[in-house]
C-alpha cells in the first residue's frame, strides 16, 4: 500500500527536525479509525524513547502536521516489536528470529518465520528450518522481529530493590 502523498511530505520534512532532536523517525502513519484520523509518528533512540521526549517531538513538528487532513496527532515509540520497513532497519535485525506476514500464501502460509540472513536483490533472506528461504519484499505485509516472552513472569516491575539483610 502506497503511502499518501501528504505523510511522505511529513515524513521527509520531519526527519531532519527528528535528527537533530537526537531521534529517528521510524514512521508516519494517517490511520482511519472509527472515532476520526489518526496521524502518528514513530520515533526512536537507541536506549528508547520518554514521554518527555514523545512530547518535545510533538511540540517541533505540530505545525508542520497541519498540512495533513487529521483529528488526533500521536507520537510514541514504535515498541519492542517493531516493524522492520528500511535497509538499516534489516540491517540492526541480521541474525535475530523475524516473522513475515504475507499479503498472498506462499507454499500454503501466509506467516513465515526465521533468522535473518540478509536482503538481497530485492528478497528477505531467512534461514528456516526447511533451509534458507527468499520472500520477495514486495509480497510482505509486514515483517517484525519474534519477541521472546520467556521469563518475563520473573521481572520484578515494582522498581523496589529487594531488601536481602538478615536482622536478627
Amino acid at each position: 500500500m502506497a503511502k499518501e502523498t501528504g505523510t511522505a511530505r511529513l515524513e521527509a520534512a520531519c526527519g531532519p527536525i527528528a535528527e537533530q532532536m537526537g531521534y529517528e523517525l521510524v514512521d508516519v502513519s494517517l490511520d482511519k479509525e472509527p472515532t476520526g484520523k489518526y496521524l502518528r509518528f514513530y520515533i526512536d533512540k537507541e536506549e528508547g524513547v520518554s514521554l518527555d521526549d514523545c512530547e518535545a517531538f510533538h511540540k517541533r513538528i505540530r505545525s508542520l502536521a497541519d498540512t495533513v487532513d487529521y483529528d488526533f496527532m500521536e507520537v510514541s515509540s514504535p515498541g519492542i516489536d517493531r516493524p522492520l520497513k528500511k535497509d538499516r532497519d534489516f540491517e540492526r535485525s541480521l541474525g535475530s528470529e523475524i516473522e513475515i506476514r504475507l499479503f498472498k500464501p506462499v507454499e500454503g502460509t501466509k506467516v513465515m518465520t526465521g533468522v535473518l540472513a540478509g536482503l538481497e536483490d530485492g528478497n528477505i533472506v531467512i534461514d528456516t528450518a526447511d533451509g534458507r528461504t527468499l520472500i520477495p519484499r514486495k509480497a510482505a505485509a509486514l515483517v517484525r522481529p519474534v519477541v521472546d516472552m520467556e521469563g518475563i513472569e520473573d521481572v520484578d516491575l515494582s522498581g523496589e530493590e529487594e531488601n536481602n539483610t538478615d536482622e536478627t
